[in-house]
């Protein structure tokens, strides 16, 4: 009788490799960093936390990150879904831009967004163009300058200020994630299961809700969650399509760059924990919800 021969070391081997990984590369940074914010006092710690700037710029991070990956749950499935199922003109084209982001360096993404979308790049002053054609002609036909110059600014890409510019970069850099988690289960899935359940006389809208979509679940909240992370910690990108007020449009990285710029390591460490905090919470309740649900379909 032949002896099974493993591919890869034994668990003891494999589990020591794999702790001593996640603790160098992992677990001690960020006990460094807790260490580093503890340095400070109680009182400093909440003055930091509780600065009207540094809490705008979190609810800033968190709901265009969040308004980013729900965007990127929807788009992401449309996408994923497109690619796989039908078969057009430059698909493998397409199929390759989706990594884009990835290979593109966020500040180069940022630079092009902000050529485009700026008040002043090539389709943000759009408004402004319109104003001045309708003045031009207006004055052409005697009839003064009917609109202000800053009328149609509505028109302008939102990003004083607004969450706008910073939620389209997000999408941008969190898309690919949701793509490639969605796009691997649908290549595997059969679609002798839809010929069965359309058998049966299920419609199109049924077979996607109660048999396509129970297999896809586990991937999708895994890409959405990991296009939410992404988008958190996006900064290169961001810094350049968002006006920068503090207090107003002033993402949670740059807190922390702009402290680190002041010799505030102490500060930068606190705020840093602080984003980490709340970004582990809500991946532990979006990992919960994946679990609840796959529970739920095991029971079902």
């Amino acid at each position: 009788m032949s002896r099974h021969h493993r591919v890869i070391p034994g668990l003891p081997l494999t589990l020591g490799y794999t702790l001593f990984y996640l603790s160098a590369l992992v677990l001690l940074p960020l006990a460094a960093l807790a260490l580093k914010a503890g340095q400070m006092s109680g009182p400093e710690l909440y003055r930091v936390l509780t600065d009207p700037v540094v809490t705008a710029s979190l609810r800033l991070t968190f709901a265009a990150s969040t308004i980013a990956a729900l965007v990127n749950a929807v788009f992401g499935l449309i996408v994923a879904w497109t690619l796989v199922r039908y078969d057009f003109p430059f698909r493998r084209l397409f199929d390759a831009i989706i990594d884009f982001p990835f290979a593109l360096p966020t500040a180069v993404a940022g630079l092009t967004f902000a050529n485009l979308f700026l008040k002043d790049g090539w389709l943000g002053g759009v408004g402004g163009h319109i104003t001045a054609g309708i003045n031009a002609l207006a004055h052409t036909l005697g009839l003064g300058a009917p609109l202000p110059a800053d009328a149609l600014d509505f028109l302008t890409f939102p990003y004083t200020g607004q969450t706008g510019g910073i939620v389209v970069v997000l999408i941008f850099v969190g898309l690919p994630f949701v793509v490639r988690t969605v796009q691997p289960v649908l290549l595997e899935w059969d679609p002798e299961f839809e010929t069965a359940a359309r058998s049966l006389g299920a419609d199109s809208a049924t077979i996607f809700r109660r048999v396509i979509f129970p297999e896809i679940l586990p991937a999708w909240v895994s890409g959405v969650a990991l296009a939410f992370a992404r988008a958190v910690g996006e900064y290169g990108s961001v810094i350049f399509i968002a006006a920068n007020i503090p207090g107003r449009s002033q993402i949670a990285p740059l807190q922390i760059v702009t402290r680190l710029d002041d010799f505030q390591y102490a500060q930068a460490a606190a705020i840093g924990v602080a984003l980490l905090t709340i970004s582990l919470l809500v991946l532990l309740v979006i990992n919960g919800l994946e679990s609840f649900s796959r529970r739920h379909e095991r029971q079902a």
